[in-house]
């Protein structure tokens, strides 16, 4: 196999085994000879066989094998990071983990690492995409990985689920996992008298500060592969026993609350079916998606991917809970915030992308009755957010709402109206800057209008 252009993955740098890169738009890893006996075992063992028919390994093809390496294509996948997921998709996560853990005991195999960015999403179930990740099992020994789980996936779960749902951003400044000691105290006191809590993070912290503390050397206990495997199943149980925080909002139920008629409404899918039609897009975003209903209209009209994003919880989680329960392929739900979206993070601000970077450029983005939050509640003017949307793809079908619609009327119902631009003009004349206007369409019985653009940019 002859590489000629191929670039390194900088998130894998850490990686002492294995090494991913990108060939034009093909992705491969490049097993080490330090790896090949863990991966020879993985391959011959039947470990990889069974996890791949679970669905929950991503496959792979052998293209190259040498003394020294072994280069494989696995599966193509989009990356997401945790920070983008709702809370069930970090629970799906956290016990895929363990599953798999359970599975390659079985093997006599054990996860060398629990690290939540190993686990990403196909179809909308969780499946393992480090391949080298797998070592041989040594009897006796604990699992190496128990750390590392529980601050990649438990600290975030009870946080979300016993303190506040936005304590989930800490993992952006927090990439190995929020610490122990930091979950620990930001806990009610309650929680210690929950026997798996304050076994898996009160005193793993109290433990951990210890031997921190006194620079002496962890002697690990011994403990035997049946020991082990119980060991498993109560820290699965803790992990699925831990249910979400009890908050709800509109926007979970969202389209429940419209000011649409049921006639207004059909109208408006309908007209998106039409646009949609000419286009044919492939590759789709919806911003302010609420809960997929119109990412759903996208979807059924023939688009491979769509990436469906609010920046609610409820409404991704409402959302992801439905494409679960239908089973539902090519739609990515996807909590993202316009005002601040997911950034470059880690070593040289390289190891995570922003969203804009993973997704490209795509074929249509969808912003529907979003531009009066972008405008009166985040002070975006109309041309900052066509300079926005132009950034991520080439068509755009956007949503005019006016200043007469209801919905704005009670956003500004306790703010003074300075927003003497919005108007149809304004609008119109500001997305004209990066913007041909293809199709216009008034919503029937509504002050609302669709419209239809194609990017002015050549880049596309």
């Amino acid at each position: 196999m002859v590489l000629t252009n191929s670039i390194s993955e900088f998130s894998s740098f850490k990686d002492i085994d294995a090494q991913v890169f990108t060939e034009g738009e093909e992705v491969y890893r490049k097993i080490f000879e330090s790896y090949k006996n863990n991966y020879t075992k993985l391959m011959d063992s039947g470990l990889y066989e069974h996890l791949v028919n679970k669905d929950l390994l991503i496959p792979h093809k052998e293209v190259e094998k040498t003394e020294n390496c072994i280069i494989i294509k696995p599966e193509k996948i989009f990356i997401s990071y945790p920070w983008e997921w709702c809370f069930s998709q970090i629970k799906d996560a956290a016990l895929a983990t363990l599953e798999i853990q359970k599975i390659a005991l079985e093997y006599n195999m054990t996860l060398k690492d629990a690290n939540f960015f190993n686990i990403q999403f196909k179809d909308n179930k969780p499946v393992l995409i480090d391949t080298a990740s797998f070592e041989e099992y040594q009897e006796g020994e604990p699992w190496c990985a128990y750390r590392q789980f529980c601050e990649n996936f438990l600290t975030v779960l009870l946080l979300m689920s016993k303190v506040d749902i936005r304590l989930k951003n800490l993992i952006t400044t927090n990439l190995d996992g929020i610490p122990l000691d930091l979950t620990s105290k930001l806990l009610p006191i309650k929680t210690r008298f929950n026997p798996g809590i304050f076994m898996h993070i009160h005193m793993h912290s109290k433990f951990q500060n210890k031997y921190s503390e006194s620079r002496k050397k962890i002697s690990a206990q011994r403990i035997s592969k049946e020991q082990l495997k119980i060991f498993i199943d109560n820290l699965y149980n803790v992990t699925n026993e831990i249910k979400p925080p009890l908050s709800e909002t509109e926007w979970g139920e969202y389209y429940t609350f419209t000011n649409y008629s049921d006639e207004s409404f059909e109208k408006k899918k309908e007209l998106i079916k039409s646009f949609c039609a000419e286009l044919s897009p492939e590759s789709v975003i919806d911003f302010g998606a609420n809960n997929g209903m119109f990412s759903r209209v996208i979807r059924n009209n023939g688009s491979k991917m769509v990436y469906s994003l609010d920046i609610d919880e409820s409404a991704v989680e409402y959302n992801y809970q439905q494409a679960k329960q239908n089973n539902e392929k090519n739609i990515i739900p996807l909590v993202y915030d316009i005002f601040n979206p997911s950034p470059n993070v880690g070593f040289e601000n390289k190891e995570r992308t922003d969203l804009r970077t993973r997704t490209g450029r795509v074929n249509l983005v969808l912003a529907l009755a979003l531009i009066h939050h972008l405008r009166i509640t985040g002070n975006i003017p109309f041309e900052k957010q066509a300079e926005f949307f132009s950034s991520y793809g080439k068509y755009l079908i956007i949503e005019y709402v006016c200043k007469e619609d209801s919905k704005v009327q009670q956003m500004l119902l306790n703010r003074k109206d300075v927003f003497n631009d919005y108007s149809p003009e304004s609008f119109e004349r500001s997305f004209a800057k990066y913007y041909k206007i293809l199709r216009k369409e008034k919503i029937q019985d509504t002050q609302r209008v669709l419209y239809l653009m194609e990017c002015l940019s050549n880049e596309f």
